[in-house]
């Protein structure tokens, strides 16, 4: 039945869009520096991405090369694995949990999972069987094991534990004996031993509580072995991280501060205080945490870090006893593909940096017929509501992001855009009703913070009737993503990728935490009569 769809999908899509003639050229953007490149050899400065990639878990593969595993909760797939060299410049290469399969409201058929999905997970190799691990705890009752045999897939879920055991904030150990231990929990930590396949588990046993260090809460827990002993880094939600050593996993643990409350190398971060340890090749150590800076969202910063002569390690703060802006590189610094540019959509999937929210209606997508079609897959007057919405990271702290689209194949009732998304969105787009085409900004769609209900569709705030051109427009949403910014975000809208108009006064994205998850580009289409229409997404620039 599927493939009866797309074939008559793709024969309508054929029709609609011989009328118009792809345009011959990209957005008019600056893509002369390669942001995803430090610019001198011998030093590096952080941020190290300037992207939303929070509760990271770096470690070392078989190849010697360094991963990082984070978060990305209600966006799938999920759980985005990214790849480095040398700990600085990284590139993003797959995702450990190919499709939200945890229930019907990840398909937002049955409700929705808005800051669900997949959080402060762990990802290890291992090296007696060849696999790749990732674990992580779902909507606070089941842990998954996902495994692979190559880090970038394919991923099987390998296992999910009873119900109740959840592995919160965890961090994987593979001992030298081969043993793996699961360290986890808020509040009260407990660790776990897994059975001879790492699939589930034999015993658990708690080992310390944030009453230990007088704190009501602690969580993120990542667990290491150096020189004999086992380590246990986690953080006081907010301030402070702390890193626990015990002779045994299962304790007794004595605890240090690592950092306490240390000033942000971004300006207007929070402070960061949770994280990964990792040891580069050279055998130095590094602490990789991530600091708060909405719009853009939790930002990765690398800081070495030095161990003492009581065994624990200190942290390597700059002259002012801040997280430096600028530290030696760990490693001789290697290129990797910018984190800026334009996809064509020519390949017959998507690339990793594309992410939906929640999972996608299969069926009412095409990709690598020159451009990636979006069908209407949901009725709907609710944004949040409708399936099928592509989503992009921002990146620095001026992202730009221009898509070139034909609309010829909007049905009455439709209404597509670009937005800048989160539980606070606008965007610019087109709403087709009847005979008429309206191209219109709107702003403040909102959700409350407990349930993630919609609580406002928006409001337009300007309009023109019958957009100029032949159904084919440049929309280009420009943030100001500083934390220390003024969270401006403006519309535009060309007809030859040249020459570009302002359309509305300037969003002010929300920064609140609450939603954890940072702005994101947004491609959307949905109806709001009845399914049948589509547009094309002929390209789209990050800048």
């Amino acid at each position: 039945m599927r493939w009866v769809t797309l074939f008559y999908g793709l024969l309508y899509a054929c029709l609609a869009w011989s009328m118009t003639a792809p345009p011959s050229k990209p957005p008019s953007v600056n893509s002369s520096v390669d942001h995803s490149v430090q610019e001198r050899a011998d030093t590096f400065r952080n941020p190290v991405i300037y992207e939303d990639f929070a509760d990271n878990d770096v470690s070392v593969g078989p190849d010697g090369l360094y991963y990082f595993s984070a978060s990305n909760m209600h966006y799938s797939p999920g759980a985005p694995i990214l790849r480095s060299a040398d700990l600085v410049n990284w590139e993003l290469i797959g995702h450990s949990v190919p499709s939200l399969d945890f229930g019907e409201k990840y398909n937002l058929t049955n409700g929705h999972a808005y800051r669900g999905g997949t959080w402060a997970s762990t990802m290890r190799y291992r090296e007696s069987n060849g696999l790749w691990y990732w674990i992580g705890c779902v909507d606070f009752w089941y842990t998954y094991i996902y495994t692979a045999k190559e880090v970038t897939g394919p991923w099987t879920r390998s296992a999910v534990l009873p119900g109740g055991t959840c592995y919160y904030d965890c961090g994987l150990l593979i001992d030298d004996d081969d043993t793996m231990y699961v360290v986890y929990g808020a509040t009260d930590v407990s660790v776990a031993q897994l059975s001879e396949d790492g699939l589930s588990q034999v015993q658990t046993k708690h080992i310390f509580s944030a009453s230990d260090v007088a704190k009501d809460g602690i969580e993120g827990n990542r667990m290491y072995k150096k020189d004999g002993f086992y380590y246990i880094l986690d953080d006081h939600p907010g301030d402070i991280t702390y890193i626990w050593k015990s002779e045994s996993p299962w304790g007794p643990y004595e605890s240090k501060i690592l950092v306490n409350n240390i000033k942000s190398p971004v300006p207007g971060g929070g402070a960061p205080h949770q994280g990964s340890l990792v040891q580069a090749s050279t055998g130095d150590w590094y602490y990789m945490s991530f600091t708060w800076a909405y719009p853009n969202g939790r930002i990765p910063v690398l800081a070495p870090i030095t161990w003492d002569d009581d065994g624990f390690p200190s942290f390597v703060a700059d002259e002012a006893g801040a997280w430096g802006l600028s530290y030696p590189a760990p490693l001789p610094l290697e290129s990797m593909r910018a984190w800026t540019r334009t996809d064509t959509f020519e390949e017959e999937t998507l690339g990793p940096d594309w992410e939906w929210n929640h999972n996608p209606d299969e069926t009412k997508y095409l990709v690598g017929i020159g451009g990636i079609a979006l069908y209407t897959a949901t009725v709907t007057q609710d944004l949040y509501a409708a399936r099928n919405t592509l989503t992009h990271r921002v990146h620095g702290e001026f992202p730009v992001g221009t898509l070139i689209v034909n609309y010829d194949g909007m049905a009455d009732g439709d209404r597509f855009g670009l937005a800048a998304f989160r539980d606070r969105t606008a965007y610019i787009g087109v709403h087709r009703d009847g005979d008429k085409y309206t191209l219109a900004v709107v702003h403040n769609i909102t959700q409350e913070e407990s349930a993630w209900n919609t609580t406002s569709n928006g409001t337009i705030v300007a309009a023109i009737a019958e957009p100029p051109g032949d159904k084919t427009l440049w929309l280009r949403a420009s943030l100001d993503a500083r934390a220390s910014g003024s969270f401006a975000a403006n519309f535009s809208y060309s007809t030859d990728g040249q020459d570009y108009v302002q359309l509305g006064e300037p969003y002010t994205m929300y920064t609140n935490w609450a939603y954890f998850m940072g702005y994101r580009f947004g491609i959307f289409n949905y109806a709001t009569k009845e399914l049948g229409g589509l547009i094309r997404a002929i390209s789209f620039t990050s800048a």
